[in-house]
């Protein structure tokens, strides 16, 4: 490309990957940027977007909802966006026939200096937001490429990326989007820390006769922790909830293998009797857990988002938040430096991105990997300490106001966006 190609590089940006982090930043750079900024995402998976997120849901944090309103998708998103109003944790064997319950939180938890009426979380099914991040992005002018990435290199100020389908890009700015095994982090040699569980996460969507009333429970096994998370109304039995059903690796198959009324069956077990009549409405699928972070959120003009720089464990529901929460980071930093002339893939500015993100995010890896391994177990001594520490908690409501502002990201300094204000 000549000195044209180059200059108009300066003022682009390609993102790898469409999850829900890569659109989002996609979209907030569009939005913000208009015809100043190029914005260009790049996934072979783009023609199947439906397929890719079917049957995923997400707990989307106070910030997270706040940005998606911003950006004005969050009306279309939220008809598949249920509130959680209470969350219920409870410990026990799962022979136990009383589950105590340890900790509660409520809405009314949340203080003063909450949002009025505003649920901490809402759990959104993945289709409806893709599609409206999708629908809005385009309306914004981000151009889509039906290509992977299969080669990126840094030089003269932009990177020029080539596309499976042989077409050249020029970008002052890559981002890698591409999931948990980025093949650009890899192609970068920025390194990995982390390490599998013994653990797999199964994932399905159930249909019960009784309402769930916004009551998000979190039953603590020894295989690890059964989450039944509530959903939209609907279905064959008229009300639904997603479950992260977390256990044993080596038990999986037996648990799954014998078919939909044995799975079911299994299901039920864990589920306990609050809601009535089960059916299985969709899954279970099997996912292997694992905890990873990079050792850097960037490379030379090279950003990493979401699970490309960070996989944390599901026990708290925070994966997409964080995604979330980097791209907010991102867009920001990335958008005031186009205002004051500067070079937005420069390292002063992934020097600003990777110091906002990278405390925190080792904070919640940490914090998830420390849940993990204490309760999902079935040693005396430790139940007994987690059983006085959850009792605890949920006798000191300023401490559930502290532990609920962190989660739904509304304490702290905050990029704009999360506090739901404009670029």
């Amino acid at each position: 490309m000549g000195e044209t190609g180059t200059r108009a590089g300066r003022r682009s940006i390609v993102i790898a990957g469409a999850g829900i982090p890569g659109l989002t930043l996609a979209l907030a750079l569009a939005q913000a940027n208009g015809a100043a900024l190029s914005v260009t995402l790049c996934d072979p998976s783009l023609g199947t977007g439906a397929a890719r997120h079917a049957g995923r849901a997400y707990a989307v944090a106070a910030g997270g909802r706040r940005m998606l309103a911003r950006l004005g998708i969050w009306e279309a998103a939220s008809r598949a966006a249920q509130p959680i109003r209470e969350m219920v944790v409870s410990d026990s064997r799962l022979a136990d026939p009383i589950r105590p319950v340890f900790l509660t939180f409520a809405q009314d938890h949340a203080g003063q200096d909450a949002e009025a009426d505003a649920p901490f979380a809402h759990m959104v099914e993945a289709e409806p937001l893709a599609a409206a991040l999708l629908a809005a992005a385009e309306r914004a002018g981000v151009t889509f490429e039906n290509h992977g990435i299969v080669e990126a290199t840094p030089a003269g100020g932009v990177t020029r990326i080539a596309l499976s389908g042989g077409r050249m890009l020029e970008a002052a700015l890559l981002v890698a989007a591409d999931g948990g095994r980025s093949r650009l982090r890899e192609a970068a040699k920025i390194g990995w820390v982390g390490w599998s569980y013994p653990q797999m996460g199964l994932v399905a969507t159930i249909g019960h006769a009784r309402d769930h009333e916004g009551r998000a429970y979190e039953h603590f096994l020894p295989g690890g922790p059964f989450a039944i998370l509530p959903l939209v109304n609907g279905g064959a039995l008229g009300h639904r909830s997603s479950i992260v059903w977390t256990e044993r690796a080596a038990d999986v198959p037996a648990l799954t293998g014998g078919g939909p009324e044995e799975t079911l069956a299994e299901i039920e077990r864990r589920f306990g009797l609050n809601f009535g009549r089960l059916v299985l409405e969709r899954g279970p699928s099997a996912h292997p857990l694992a905890f990873g972070l990079a050792r850097s959120f960037r490379g030379e003009r090279l950003a990493l988002l979401g699970d490309a720089a960070h996989v944390i464990h599901p026990i708290a529901g925070q994966g997409l938040n964080l995604g979330l929460a980097g791209a907010a980071v991102l867009a920001e930093a990335v958008t005031d430096a186009l205002r004051l002339g500067l070079d937005p893939g420069s390292r002063d500015v992934l020097r600003h991105y990777e110091r906002e993100r990278r405390f925190d995010t080792l904070a919640m890896g940490a914090m998830t990997d420390g849940l993990n391994r204490l309760f999902s177990n079935d040693v005396l001594p430790l139940r007994l300490a987690r059983d006085l520490g959850l009792g605890l908690v949920d006798r000191l409501p300023a401490l559930k106001r502290l532990f609920i502002g962190e989660a739904a990201a509304s304490r702290g300094s905050l990029p704009r966006l999360l506090r739901g204000e404009a670029l």
